[in-house]
């Protein structure tokens, strides 16, 4: 089953970005953590709290998630894995900045409230792309925010250096299931191992990595023991690499793959 679900991810992530579904991928993040688990279930899930939404707003959304259902952010255990999850954070109305936004804005999509992701550093959020822009913050209640309250989030968090308007700049699914997944492996690799390797796969298959991030991975994986893997890796990251480094990654590749006989 475990294949199946990430020859799925593979096929979702390789679709232009404006084309991927963010709900399906998210919830196959999840089923990496749960096998067995239908995909279908966290899906018609989001369907069912878009349904019993009373109003198709930006105010009803918030409303409804935040205040009737009491979605709300995880400051007891912010490390729990289950955070990441979309069917657990579905199940257990808590999470982490990322997933409650990516809850945000798939009951929206369904309203058909307009609605992105923003990647800004430590903290994700949601924007209401209205004129002005809206921002809201889901991990506290869906508050609104304006620009000067977003970089005084990021100040609170320990945002250094000067503020880059950019930072609140609409970003798509690939960027939103990588830092899923970055989070994930910053949560496992210390102390779940065998979780950090479905992770680290899943981030090889997002295109649009870049030479030195796929090396990082490819070593990762193969600090786990996961030789084949890592020495795929690498030889992706050498079709990609400089020509002064290409011939270097393939022989490591190879000595990598040597381990395993």
């Amino acid at each position: 089953m475990t294949d199946e679900v990430t020859t799925r991810f593979a096929e979702l992530v390789a679709r232009p970005d404006a084309e991927i579904p963010l709900d399906e991928a998210a919830a196959l993040i999840g089923a990496h953590a749960a096998p067995g688990l239908d995909v279908a279930e966290p899906l018609a899930r989001l369907d069912d709290l878009a349904r019993t939404c009373p109003a198709a707003t930006v105010d009803g959304l918030c409303r409804h998630l935040f205040d009737d259902l009491g979605f709300a952010g995880n400051r007891e255990d912010y490390l729990d894995p289950r955070n990441s999850y979309l069917h657990e954070v579905l199940d257990r109305r808590v999470g982490i900045p990322i997933s409650l936004s990516v809850v945000t804005l798939e009951v929206g999509r369904r309203l058909g409230v307009p609605l992105a992701g923003v990647g800004m550093p430590s903290h994700f959020l949601v924007r209401h792309l209205a004129e002005p822009a809206i921002f809201l913050d889901p991990f506290d209640g869906g508050v609104r925010l304006t620009e000067a309250d977003c970089e005084a989030i990021f100040r609170v968090l320990g945002g250094t250096g000067e503020w880059v308007p950019a930072y609140l700049d609409p970003v798509g699914p690939r960027v939103i299931l990588t830092r899923m997944l970055v989070n994930l492996q910053g949560i496992f690799m210390p102390r779940d191992l065998r979780s950090a390797v479905w992770v680290l796969r899943l981030r090889l298959l997002i295109p649009g990595l870049g030479f030195p991030e796929q090396v990082a991975l490819a070593r990762a994986l193969g600090s786990l023991g996961q030789f084949d893997a890592a020495g795929t890796a690498l030889e992706g990251a050498a079709d990609a690499a400089p020509p002064e480094d290409a011939g270097r990654l393939r022989a490591q590749a190879r000595a990598l793959r040597a381990r395993n006989n």
